[in-house]
């Protein structure tokens, strides 16, 4: 199956940041050229007027929360844990299930590609993410066997999920330590070493509330990072979710073990944990910092368009400087940082010949995004795009979401 995209305004996210006017050749999986494409192809898609772009990449969500948007809004922190916390322990298969298909629907639709998720029952998930055609990394939470509502061990779990999955075209098992206050050093261990044997990593929720950190300096008197640098748990290539209340030293740690964090704005501030991320700080130190909307639980959302607006918008008020952060650098968070966080950089995050062809097309026509041309498309996707204006999504080659509708999958 071959697909040409004919005359778009083509953000690259390529190494130069390159913005041009032209055609993307899709063949199979790949992009075959770029730029002045001649030839045929199986499928002609005029994209006049439309901004063609890398597909997003949400760093961290809870995709199958989607049928729990709205179950604990405007309620304390801990209020919000009781009520989601309890949902979990009475949901079935099917239910999980259910709920990560709409996510993925929604996320088809508003132009996300390719997620990193963090739940349990992730072969439900898994099943749900194939079905809607997206790209998923899918870590089973791993947690304390005293802690878990879990049926049977959570490590156990998992290592069945990682040996049932894997080598799937799609999906990438992955290792999901929950955190410091559901994780005792041993189950950490063995996560680390469940992770090792396998060849891949790990993604846990570090240090989003001021809470947690108390709580684990009262516990084994150090704060999170320093407590897992000190046991040996940092690993190259993890990806932590939030990273909201650290320390400078703490993001030296992070940064220096090859540690990625996948930053949440909206659950941050919608949850009121209080702090702000040091976003700039970390990527000036060297760090990959890319973009997640956490779950529909804590978020209502998985459009990160609006995603990207917010981490925009949050670094500036909180930092008193509208220079701290550019549009360019927010939407790098969302497409090639965020490659990069799962060690995919040589094939997703920019448009470029032989990467894999996970691509989205926005209608720039409307009167919220005029006008619009090479110098500010960019900034039009940051500061005024919404999800509802994705015309076409393409995953791996394949079109799953054309003008509002999912291409030949259901939602149940």
């Amino acid at each position: 199956m071959s697909i040409l995209i004919r005359n778009g305004t083509i953000v690259t996210q390529d190494e130069n940041r390159r913005v041009m006017k032209g055609d993307l050749l899709i063949e199979g999986d790949e992009i075959a050229g770029i730029g002045d494409v001649g030839g045929l192809a199986d499928e002609v898609i005029d994209a006049t007027g439309m901004i063609v772009m890398p597909g997003l990449i949400n760093l961290h969500t809870h995709v199958s929360m989607a049928n729990l948007r709205g179950i604990a809004d405007d309620v304390s922190f801990d209020k919000f844990l009781e009520i989601t916390y309890g949902a979990d322990a009475n949901r079935s298969p099917e239910e999980v299930f259910k709920g990560a298909l709409q996510g993925c629907a929604e996320m088809a639709l508003t132009g996300t590609t390719c997620f990193l998720d963090l739940y349990y029952s992730e072969d439900m998930v898994a099943k749900a993410a194939e079905q809607a055609g997206l790209r998923a990394f899918l870590a089973w939470a791993v947690l304390d066997d005293d802690k878990t509502t879990q049926k049977g061990s959570p490590i156990e779990n998992c290592a069945r999920f990682i040996r049932e999955w894997s080598g799937r075209e799609l999906i990438t098992p992955v290792v999901g330590p929950q955190g410091v206050y559901a994780c005792s050093g041993e189950t950490l261990a063995r996560a680390r070493e469940l992770a090792k044997d396998n060849g891949t990593v790990c993604h846990y929720h570090l240090s989003e509330t001021r809470g947690e950190v108390y709580d684990l300096m009262k516990r084994e008197g150090s704060r999170p990072i320093d407590w897992l640098q000190e046991i040996g748990f940092l690993g190259e290539g993890d990806i932590a979710a939030h990273s909201v209340w650290i320390t400078k030293h703490e993001m030296i740690a992070l940064v220096e073990s090859g540690v990625s964090v996948a930053h949440c704005p909206t659950s941050n501030m919608k949850l009121a944990v209080g702090g702000v991320a040091p976003v700039p700080e970390m990527r000036q130190a060297g760090g990959k910092v890319g973009l997640g909307t956490d779950g529909c639980a804590s978020n209502n959302s998985l459009d990160m368009f609006s995603e990207m607006k917010t981490c925009s918008l949050l670094q500036k008020h909180s930092k008193w400087d509208p220079a701290i952060i550019s549009a360019q650098e927010v939407l790098d968070m969302a497409t090639t940082e965020g490659a990069k966080a799962l060690g995919m950089e040589a094939q997703l995050g920019s448009l470029e010949k032989g990467k894999k062809a996970d691509v989205v097309l926005v209608d720039a026509r409307i009167p919220g995004m005029s006008p619009m041309n090479a110098s500010n498309a960019v900034s039009n996707l940051v500061y005024s795009c919404s999800g509802r204006n994705v015309c076409c999504t393409i995953v791996n080659g394949k079109i799953v979401a054309r003008n509002g509708a999912l291409a030949g999958n259901s939602t149940g």
